[in-house]
């Protein structure tokens, strides 16, 4: 693989080199922060994997190319009973998977039944907006059957409003099950599914490589012949990779290194959809993090703007609720904790901390767009905290590793936040603090069964109105009980040679680039 690989990150092996004459370049070299945890989208939360697996992997149904309305995929029809409880997908004929095997309604049974049968250690995900697994009181999906060749049909226990929604989410996409059975547990290493391209190869912590899918239904994409996604955690590292021409496209990018792109004929400067939040977590379960009032003292000592003043460069605004205000649902009445050292010192005292405590505040290793710089933001906070007698030690690990132990409930308190998977409020707070979601993305063990008989009865609330009541009820339960302290919200910055065409950030973080191409 190095000899087959070699010079990748020379402009020369881009294409862009022609033999008596021009040749259009035909890979695409996008540097990101950080590594993929996996490459099977079931098995994985996190946005740098669903960057590689969208391309490809593809769902039933599909985001539009800048929003999150429902448009047909691998299902080019559907029709859903009047009670809420059936959905019959029409499925497209003639797909192939990347391994020669044909797409079709038992493909579909397959991936659900391998999902619902699972647990939070195989499909963390799947439980967060499905209600749970097989046998699980909350499991919101009774079955799922083939109706025959190219018809499946879904029966629901309860009506879920934003069932379509969840079926477009990266984490749905269906995979081969020859490539399943054949790969087991490796199959995260060797994903194969229907998309626009086809996994190449992948050396850890330094390039996830993909090429062309010759067989793809769609005639005439993708237009790329290959794409490599080239890992450089600094920020600065990768600006200086694109403008010394070593990358195409790249992600992470400081707000205050943006006017410096727009000046530059050479480049230019993306502006992806904002849907996100970027927070500190507590982990309730620990202590003192299981008192509210220390909690609420610890929103308190924040300083929100001082930090987005400091490092979203004009590209981000303080956050009151967990989810943005672009959601249906958010609550705009909420009061914001006030930055008040003295009101969180008093907190403290009455939750029996007058001196304070120690505590360890985990820093994220990569730049993640809902928080440029977790290491820097992570010492603001630290700064704040000492003001008020508690002490924070910055701790860190490699990005798979602080998912893996953060979900498991060891940390104090960490930074992390959430950029939306499909534009509902489901997705943030039942997928973020619902106790369903402990042990998947509830990463703060945070429970609240009002919270929950709320949450459930919004999801199966088919009126918009009411259901956005719902959400705002919810979001004053969240603020009370301060499981986290929401930071910011951000519009995230991407930069690109000059000559791409054809792609189009999306709000979910999740770029299609099938048609990208140069010019």
């Amino acid at each position: 693989m190095g000899s087959a690989l070699a010079g990748c990150n020379s402009k020369s092996s881009n294409g862009n080199s022609s033999k008596g004459g021009e040749s259009a370049q035909d890979t695409l070299i996008f540097g990101r922060g950080g590594d993929s945890v996996g490459l099977d989208p079931a098995a994985v939360t996190d946005g740098e994997s669903f960057k590689v697996t969208k391309n490809i992997f593809e769902t039933l149904v599909e985001f539009g190319r800048q929003d999150t309305e429902i448009h047909e995929g691998l299902a080019t029809k559907w029709d859903v009973s009047p009670d809420g409880l059936t959905y019959t997908f029409d499925l497209r004929e003639g797909v192939k998977f990347q391994d020669g095997t044909d797409f079709n309604a038992d493909a579909v049974v397959y991936n659900f039944n391998r999902w619902m049968n699972g647990d939070a250690d195989k499909f963390p995900y799947y439980a967060s907006m499905f209600g749970g697994y097989k046998g699980d009181e909350g499991h919101v999906i009774a079955d799922v059957k083939a109706l025959d060749k190219y018809k499946v049909q879904f029966t629901l226990k309860r009506p879920q409003a934003p069932f379509l929604k969840n079926l477009a989410m990266s984490p749905f996409a269906i995979a081969s099950p020859t490539a399943i059975d054949k790969e087991g547990d490796k199959f995260t290493e060797n994903p194969v599914g229907t998309g626009p391209f086809k996994f190449v190869s992948w050396s850890r912590n330094d390039k996830v490589v993909i090429e062309k899918n010759k067989d793809y239904w769609k005639k005439g994409y993708p237009k790329l012949n290959k794409i490599i996604f080239k890992s450089i955690p600094e920020n600065s590292a990768r600006l200086n990779a694109l403008k010394n021409g070593e990358i195409d496209l790249a992600d992470g990018i400081n707000p205050s290194d943006a006017d410096g792109i727009k000046a530059d004929s050479n480049l230019q400067l993306f502006e992806r959809p904002s849907m996100n939040v970027g927070y500190l977590g507590f982990t309730v379960t620990r202590k003192p993090f299981d008192n509210v009032k220390v909690r609420q003292a610890l929103n308190m000592a924040i300083d929100r703007q001082a930090i987005i003043d400091a490092f979203f460069g004009g590209k981000g605004v303080p956050a009151k609720n967990p989810m943005p205000p672009v959601i249906g649902g958010y609550d705009d009445d909420i009061q914001p904790y006030e930055f008040n050292l003295d009101k969180a010192k008093q907190l403290l005292a009455e939750a029996g901390y007058p001196d304070g405590f120690e505590m360890e505040l985990w820093a994220m290793p990569v730049p993640r767009p809902y928080m440029p710089d977790g290491k820097k933001i992570a010492e603001a906070i630290q700064s704040n905290f000492a003001k008020i007698g508690v002490k924070a030690k910055i701790v860190s690990y490699e990005w798979a590793t602080y998912l893996e132990k953060a979900s498991k409930g060891e940390a104090d308190a960490y930074l992390l936040g959430w950029t939306g998977d499909n534009g509902d409020a489901d997705n943030f707070l039942y997928a973020l603090l619902d106790k369903d979601s402990i042990g998947s993305n509830n990463y703060s063990y945070y429970s609240n069964d009002k919270l929950h008989d709320i949450l459930i009865k919004a999801q199966s609330e088919v009126d918009e109105g009411k259901r956005n009541e719902l959400y705002k009820q919810a979001q004053e339960i969240i603020h009370e009980d301060a499981p986290w302290a929401p930071l910011a919200h951000s519009t995230p910055l991407l930069a690109g040679s000059a000559k791409l065409k054809g792609f189009y950030p999306h709000p979910t973080g999740s770029d299609w680039l099938d048609e990208a191409s140069f010019e």
